[in-house]
């Protein structure tokens, strides 16, 4: 039997924001067993904490969705390290240090947990090709598409700025069109202590549409933030959903991208994943 735990992320109350299930001690599963549990689980991401494989980590993550394993996630990396540290896990430094797929992400303590984003995998132009097909998806004219970019730090993103918030809202995609992308959809807020929505349409992680996503708002952040939005702000998701979060953005002169969200256990047990 291993330790097991189920964090609300981007959100202080309960069965909010986006869940996510996490396995302590993980060591000695295989990639099989835990690519069946994440299948099980449901959830847009399971997540496994077991050893480091480098000395200056403080443990070691790998995150899975029921479709398959992913290098790197947002909500998972707060809410497992979250899990971590209300086990007993004591950071060796100032800053938790975990290593990923991506290699090794720093996180802060402070009023809520932050992640440092990883530097993009992919950015840039997207192809008139690719921006139709995200029009057809979104059930809009390519006209609706104010700007797009490549924001890709792990899952494959490619985002969307649409004309305002209310417009992300009101959007009714079709999945089969959209098929495999990761797509975000943006929106800017004309007043408000959120100053976007996002919604995060990700069929090709076994998920239709993900509640809070903290590798979207990464990448959304490092594309627009300083410039098109504030260098601090709020952004809202999961709306539509009624699952209310909360990221907190905050870009440093540096060129840093922090992601913070506050994180909640809802569930505290064992599973047995051993047979």
């Amino acid at each position: 039997m291993r330790e097991f735990r189920q964090v609300d992320v981007f959100s202080s109350e309960p069965l909010l924001g986006n869940p996510v299930a996490v396995v302590h001690d993980a060591d000695g599963l295989s990639e099989e067993q835990m690519a069946a549990f994440a299948r099980w689980t449901n959830l847009s991401e399971t997540t496994f904490l077991l050893t480091p494989t480098v000395p200056e980590a403080d443990y070691r993550l790998r995150i899975f969705t029921p479709s398959g394993e992913l290098p790197f996630a947002g909500h998972p990396t707060l809410g497992s390290a979250h899990a971590w540290l209300e086990a007993g896990g004591d950071p060796s430094g100032e800053r938790i240090l975990q290593e990923c797929g991506v290699g090794l992400v720093p996180l802060r303590r402070g009023q809520r947990l932050a992640f440092a984003a990883p530097p993009l995998r992919r950015s840039g132009e997207v192809a008139e090709e690719t921006l139709a097909r995200i029009a057809a998806g979104l059930r809009i004219a390519r006209a609706d598409i104010a700007d797009a970019q490549w924001v890709d730090n792990g899952p494959g993103w490619v985002a969307v700025l649409l004309a305002d918030a209310a417009a992300v809202l009101a959007l009714q995609p079709d999945p089969v069109a959209l098929g495999d992308l990761a797509l975000g959809a943006v929106g800017i807020y004309p007043e408000g202590e959120e100053a976007i929505e996002v919604r995060a349409f990700v069929g090709g992680l076994g998920v239709d549409e993900d509640p809070v996503t903290g590798s979207l708002n990464a990448g959304i952040a490092q594309w627009l933030a300083g410039h098109v939005l504030p260098a601090s702000y709020v952004a809202s998701q999961g709306t539509v959903l009624q699952r209310r979060g909360r990221v907190h953005v905050e870009k440093l002169a540096d060129g840093t991208v922090w992601i913070g969200g506050d994180t909640r256990t809802t569930i505290v047990g064992t599973v047995a994943l051993d047979g």
